[in-house]
């Protein structure tokens, strides 16, 4: 293993000297034959290079240029997933903006005897006519109908009221593929995929006649699979799918449809625990074949484990940047499609990963 590795920070070492020698060298050559093809003058090979990278670090520093804002006045936003993490925080802070926040909560019901309706109790404590906590369990047909009609009765004009749908409802869960179960890849999908694809279809029509916006929130796993990942890396690439084909069918309409994928915010969602990881690892093993177990070995099993315990507590702290993108995207003018609220070196891995021949990428990342 050791003279792997040192082989591979040797061809990466290369490959950045490779990379520096010809943005050096050939580089500014190429940018002075562009220049002389458009009848300009020539430049220095300094003043390339200066100009090269002023560009890289307005790209990369430069905040998001304005593209126009919609009047927040009089429209409603409804979103999935509002118990905890992402959901909770953006119902909070679109309603803080001044939407009528329509905030689906799997626990509602329980709200005086299940620990998991605490978010939805927050939310109702705020006591506010312009944020309501809906009843919403994505995997139910009955109640993504009631709410629906728990949303006409509570807009003024339901024909252009409701300005936008926030996909946000997930769940993760890791294991690798012999050790996953057919129910366990059936019921991620059932939330994270179908649970987008049926919130979507029933909300559509109010949608479409308000001329307004689907997000739905996906995940740097729907670009690139991860090991142990691969029910989570399923149901996002379907909703990546998903997302596209209804921003060509909508466009027509003048409905927007933007993704947002977020890198690793495990430390900031606790989406994933060590307690949540010790209790699927000692399923994960006593559901497994018996020969799984045999060819594997618990020995390996439990070194695997351990390395998803650490992971736990990775990745950034602050969602900030997540809402921030999820808010552009329902209020500006000109959304982009696809927002990546991530750290530079998982954004640069999904460009590596997406855009690199395969046999390259695996090498560089597996």
């Amino acid at each position: 293993m050791a003279s792997v590795s040192a082989l591979r920070a040797a061809l990466l070492g290369s490959f950045s000297v490779l990379v520096t020698v010809l943005l050096g060298f050939g580089l500014p050559s190429l940018l002075n034959l562009g220049a002389r093809a458009l009848g300009l003058p020539e430049t220095s090979v300094t003043e390339c290079i200066v100009a090269l990278y002023l560009g890289f670090v307005l790209y990369v520093a430069t905040p998001r240029i304005p593209r126009g804002s919609v009047k927040v006045k009089g429209k409603a936003v409804f979103i999935t997933g509002c118990d905890t993490g992402f959901g909770h925080a953006l119902a909070k802070h679109l309603h803080k903006l001044g939407f009528t926040v329509f905030a689906g909560c799997l626990f509602k019901v329980q709200i005086k005897t299940d620990k998991g309706a605490e978010g939805a109790k927050e939310l109702e404590e705020l006591c506010s006519d312009r944020l309501k906590v809906v009843q919403l369990d994505v995997c139910s047909d009955e109640q993504v109908d009631q709410a629906v009609k728990y949303v006409k009765e509570n807009l003024g004009d339901t024909e252009t009221s409701l300005w936008a749908v926030v996909n946000n409802a997930g769940v993760s869960t890791f294991g690798e593929i012999e050790f996953t179960s057919m129910d366990t890849y059936r019921r991620v999908s059932e939330v994270n995929l179908w649970g987008t694809v049926r919130v979507t279809k029933a909300f559509l029509p109010l949608i479409r006649r308000a001329k307004g916006r689907v997000v739905n929130v996906a995940s740097m796993s729907g670009r690139m699979g991860c090991p142990s990942q691969s029910a989570y890396c399923v149901s996002k690439y379907g909703v990546e799918a998903f997302s596209d084909c209804l921003r060509y069918e909508m466009k027509a309409w003048g409905v927007k449809v933007s993704v947002i994928e977020p890198g690793n915010f495990l430390a900031a969602t606790s989406i994933m625990t060590r307690d949540s990881v010790a209790v699927t690892a000692a399923k994960l093993w006593r559901e497994a074949p018996t020969q799984v177990q045999e060819d594997y070995g618990k020995a390996r099993f439990e070194i695997h484990m351990a390395a998803t315990r650490s992971h736990c507590n990775t990745g950034q702290k602050d969602a900030a940047s997540v809402l921030d993108d999820i808010t552009d995207a329902v209020v500006s003018k000109r959304p982009y499609t696809r927002y990546h609220p991530m750290e530079p070196h998982s954004w640069l891995r999904v460009q590596l990963m997406t855009h690199l021949p395969g046999a390259m990428s695996d090498f560089l990342y597996f």
